[in-house]
């Protein structure tokens, strides 16, 4: 006889978190595209590498102004409604600039203008949307429980580019444009089904200065913790730049144009799935250490459009890549979601956001003027080699080397000591 028993979902993902994945699978899959679509509508008015790092730059610039705000707000207020009010945002935004592009002749400022309100929209979303993931698993579980997220947001990220770049090349990237805004509002529909109320009610305290203050005492705490995300703010701006600015100018001047670069980037969304899938299963337990050794690989896809390397060698370069870096994401998430109490997990964030995107405004907007002063190839070098720098530089802090899983999530209010600490449940240990 058939059994007719229905499997369970595991204990760890519960409502949130299935909202939150579905969520993010929807917003992934339109905006690959939609990065894809923004760097050739302003290729195709006739923009040359400085336009298309001008407007990667207007969307970063007020992300970087307004982050802080976002993590101090998010920790305040309903982390859900935040979310769902900056998705309505990007969602109008996003809707412009779907329109100019396909009524025909968009202005540069125009469309800065566009790319600044969706930037400002990410920054409330962003801090938000983590402290409410990391908040939505426990237990010793939650490092599979960020794999799987990961994966799918990468499985998303894949079918994203690899249809917004065909798309691009043979509807234009009006179109792109406008199923990103459609996304934005689907997502956002999802979110507002999100349930706080498992959240501990925040103690009344100062004002939104104060909170910024006490999550800054939290981030520069911790070695670790600022460590990386120095590392990654220069790793973050040289890549950036190299994807949104020299990526695109390659393709069409080597690769074939916007359907070859949205298939490598595809690529490299198929290496984070595998990365994130590899993560399901391994735990190291030196996570940090583990996890940094795996940002070198990242140098790679710049050193690859430098040379330009055929088609094929791009595609395995930008895979391998992907696995890689997203061992490093699924360890970093993991560290946080075990050391940073909850009620500090957005303002954390938002210091994590701002110091890792804090360059990329200048990188991006810098992009073209380094092309015309250096050459392509001498800047794509260039960034490869800052990422291999800094990362290099970032092992000689003790606590990335020496963090250690465990499977207690840190108390509310509670500081952890010493990386070094080999108690069971004290230290970063």
């Amino acid at each position: 006889m058939l059994s007719t028993t229905v499997p369970r979902r595991p204990a760890w993902a519960g409502r949130n978190y299935t909202l939150l994945t579905a969520a993010a699978v929807v917003t992934q899959l339109g905006g690959n595209g939609a990065l894809i679509a923004a760097a050739f509508a302003v290729l195709e008015t006739g923009g040359d590498g400085g336009d298309v790092g001008l407007v990667a730059a207007a969307r970063t610039l007020p992300l970087v102004l307004f982050l802080l705000i976002g993590g101090a707000v998010a920790d305040r207020l309903p982390r859900h409604r935040v979310m769902v009010a900056a998705n309505a945002l990007s969602c109008l935004s996003q809707g412009a600039f779907a329109v100019l592009v396909l009524a025909g002749d968009p202005r540069l400022w125009q469309m800065m203008l566009l790319t600044a309100l969706g930037g400002v929209g990410q920054a409330f979303f962003g801090p938000a949307a983590e402290g409410m993931l990391m908040s939505s698993v426990e237990g010793e579980q939650a490092g599979r429980a960020f794999a799987l997220f990961r994966m799918a947001m990468s499985g998303a990220s894949l079918g994203g580019a690899a249809l917004g770049g065909a798309m691009v090349a043979v509807i234009g990237p009006g179109w792109v444009l406008a199923a990103d805004a459609v996304a934005f509002a689907l997502a956002g529909g999802l979110r507002a089904f999100l349930d706080t109320g498992h959240i501990p009610p925040r103690a009344p305290g100062g004002g939104l200065l104060a909170d910024l203050r006490e999550g800054w005492r939290e981030f520069a705490g911790r070695p670790w913790l600022w460590g990386i995300v120095v590392q990654f703010s220069i790793a973050n701006a040289v890549v950036g730049a190299a994807d949104a600015v020299y990526g695109p100018l390659v393709a069409r001047d080597h690769l074939g144009g916007a359907g070859p670069w949205g298939l490598a980037l595809a690529a490299f969304g198929a290496g984070t799935v595998a990365g994130a899938l590899l993560m399901t299963r391994w735990k190291p337990r030196r996570l940090l250490l583990a996890g940094t050794l795996c940002v070198f690989p990242l140098a790679l896809p710049s050193a690859a459009l430098a040379v330009p390397v055929p088609l094929e060698v791009l595609f395995a370069v930008m895979f391998v890549a992907g696995v890689t870096v997203e061992v490093f994401g699924v360890s970093w998430m993991t560290a946080l979601h075990q050391e940073i109490p909850e009620d500090k997990l957005s303002r954390v964030s938002a210091y994590d956001w701002f110091g890792s995107i804090a360059l990329v405004p200048v990188a991006t907007a810098a992009a073209g003027p380094a092309e015309q002063a250096f050459g392509r190839t001498a800047a794509l070098w260039g960034c490869a080699g800052l990422v291999v720098l800094v990362t290099a530089a970032v092992l000689c802090v003790p606590d990335v080397r020496n963090l250690r899983r465990r499977t207690t999530h840190v108390a509310q209010g509670v500081r952890t000591g010493s990386a070094d600490a080999e108690s069971p449940v004290g230290g970063l240990g």
